[in-house]
C-alpha cells in the first residue's frame, strides 16, 4: 500500500532515562514500531524541557543524563491505532504522545527509480480538526484528551531575557502555568527573519543556532499561556495546531 495520502502522524514524548525496564524507553518504541512494519520512525533529542518531573537539562554530574526525546511515527490511521493500543500500550507507562494529521504528499524509497517515479500528490483540502484520526479507547494508564494544542515556538538560541537563554525562560514559564511539558529542540542551520544563515560547526564555541520549543497541554492551558509569550518573544514565530493527547501515568485511573 502506499504511503501517499490522509495519514497520522504520532509523536511520543519521553526521556533518555526513562527505561522498560534496562534499555531506554524510546529504542524500545522504535524497535516496536519496526517490528510492526510502520513505514517509518523517527527520534529526535532535546536539550532542555520540563515534565511532571521537573526541569530536564544536562548534567557534568551524572552518569544518566535526564533529557526530553521524541519519538515520532507516521502511517496509515489503523496502522498507528494498532500500535498505540498494542506495543505502545506495553512499553510506556509514563509519558505524553500526540496525533495529529499527516498528508503524506510524497513517499519514495532510496532505491525508487528516479526516471519512473511518480509526482507529489496535490496538497490536501481543509478538514474539520482531529476528523482523520482513528478512535482510541482508553486504558487504566492511558487517559485520551481530545481538546489538545500543540504550540511551536521557534526562535534564535542566542535569544535571551533577563539574562538568561529565552528557551530557559519560556519553558520555566510553561511550568509555572502548570503546563503538561515542554520539549527544546536544537537545529543545525537555519534562517529567520533577517534571512541570516546561521550553521554548527565543529569548532565554534557559540552560534546563534535556530531553537524550536514545543508545548502540548489542553487548548485552555495554551491560550493562558500566549499572553506571556507574547510579551518574551521579541523576534521569532509561533505555530499552533489541534492534537488529540494521550497521557500515560503509571498506576492512574482512565477518566
Amino acid at each position: 500500500m502506499s504511503l501517499v495520502g490522509e495519514r497520522v502522524l504520532l509523536r511520543v514524548y519521553l526521556e533518555t532515562a526513562d527505561r522498560a525496564p534496562h534499555e531506554p524507553t524510546y529504542l524500545r518504541v522504535l524497535k516496536a514500531a519496526r517490528a510492526a512494519r510502520l513505514a517509518g520512525c523517527t527520534v529526535l533529542r532535546g536539550i532542555y524541557g520540563a515534565g511532571r518531573r521537573g526541569v530536564l537539562s544536562a548534567s557534568d554530574w551524572s552518569v544518566v543524563q535526564h533529557l526530553p526525546v521524541i519519538v515520532e511515527i507516521v502511517d496509515a490511521p489503523a496502522a498507528v491505532a494498532a500500535f498505540v493500543d498494542g506495543p505502545l500500550a506495553d512499553l510506556v507507562t509514563d509519558g505524553l504522545a500526540t496525533l495529529e494529521r499527516a498528508a503524506v504528499i510524497t513517499y519514495r524509497h532510496r532505491y525508487d527509480d528516479r526516471g519512473t517515479g511518480t509526482a507529489p500528490a496535490p496538497l490536501p483540502g481543509a478538514l474539520a480538526p482531529l476528523s482523520t484520526l482513528p478512535p482510541l479507547q482508553p486504558r487504566p494508564h492511558m487517559k485520551v484528551d481530545d481538546d489538545g494544542m500543540l504550540l511551536r515556538v521557534f526562535i534564535g538560541e542566542s535569544d535571551r531575557l533577563g539574562g538568561r537563554p529565552l528557551f530557559e525562560a519560556i519553558v520555566r514559564k510553561a511550568r509555572e502555568l502548570g503546563v503538561a511539558g515542554a520539549t527544546v529542540l536544537r537545529g543545525t542551520e537555519g534562517f529567520g527573519a533577517h534571512s541570516v544563515i546561521h550553521k554548527s560547526h565543529l569548532l565554534e564555541m557559540s552560534s546563534d543556532l535556530p531553537i524550536v520549543i514545543e508545548i502540548v497541554d489542553s487548548a485552555d492551558r495554551i491560550r493562558a499561556l500566549l499572553p506571556h509569550l507574547d510579551g518574551m518573544v521579541s523576534e521569532g514565530m509561533i505555530t499552533m495546531e489541534n492534537v488529540r493527547i494521550l497521557a500515560y501515568r503509571a498506576g492512574a485511573a482512565s477518566g
